[in-house]
């Protein structure tokens, strides 16, 4: 995760979570599993979503993919996000360097994912087609996995979030706030002074 601190904002941006990797080993009822996201599934989850929001600890709403403040995108490495944030709660974790990574929030469609046992009897799960809610800003280290139950019309959804360890890095303008703005170029003011005076404009 890249942190970079502006006047009036801070601009986060980073891995959200990697693709064709397993997880590390995480709890179930059964007994824990290893999970990996099929290469392509956040594309198709992003190109489907009509909104997706950026939040705070999966709390707090910062902005969204349709509100300008997110962007999302898959590539060989996993979902990238890059985000504008302008909360000042946000903004003072990031100058304090607390903040500590990405997490999602995601459900499963139907025949969403598909469950394998590998040679060494150890449970493995494969997410091919999700929901994909919101990506969260974190500033603390969560458990990897957490769920909730939610309800659509009749139908009883598992909501489940995932969280992915990355390094953190701050990058902080040099000077004071007041110095940071970016110098006035004087010398194109003089020329239009100048033209103004051969035109006779200055009488």
């Amino acid at each position: 995760m890249k942190v970079e601190i502006r006047a009036d904002h801070v601009v986060i941006e980073g891995y959200v979570n990697a693709v064709g990797r397993d997880s590390r080993p995480l709890p179930a009822p059964k007994g824990r599993f290893l999970e990996q996201v099929v290469p392509k599934t956040f594309q198709r989850a992003i190109e489907r979503a009509k909104n997706i929001e950026v939040r705070f600890n999966h709390q707090k709403v910062l902005g969204s993919t349709t509100g300008g403040e997110l962007e999302l995108r898959e590539d060989n490495i996993g979902l990238y996000a890059k985000a504008r944030i302008m909360d000042a709660e946000v903004m003072e974790k990031a100058r304090k360097k607390e903040l500590r990574g990405w997490s999602f929030g995601f459900i499963k469609n139907t025949n969403g994912d598909r469950w394998e046992t590998d040679q060494n009897g150890v449970e493995r799960r494969y997410l091919e087609d999700i929901e994909l809610r919101e990506v969260s800003i974190l500033d603390k280290t969560p458990a990897y996995t957490a769920t909730s139950i939610e309800m659509r019309g009749e139908d009883e959804l598992i909501s489940e979030q995932r969280y992915f360890d990355d390094e953190v890095e701050v990058i902080e303008p040099e000077g004071k706030p007041e110095e940071r703005a970016e110098p006035i170029d004087y010398s194109l003011y003089e020329k239009q002074i100048q033209l103004i005076k051969l035109k006779g404009g200055n009488k």
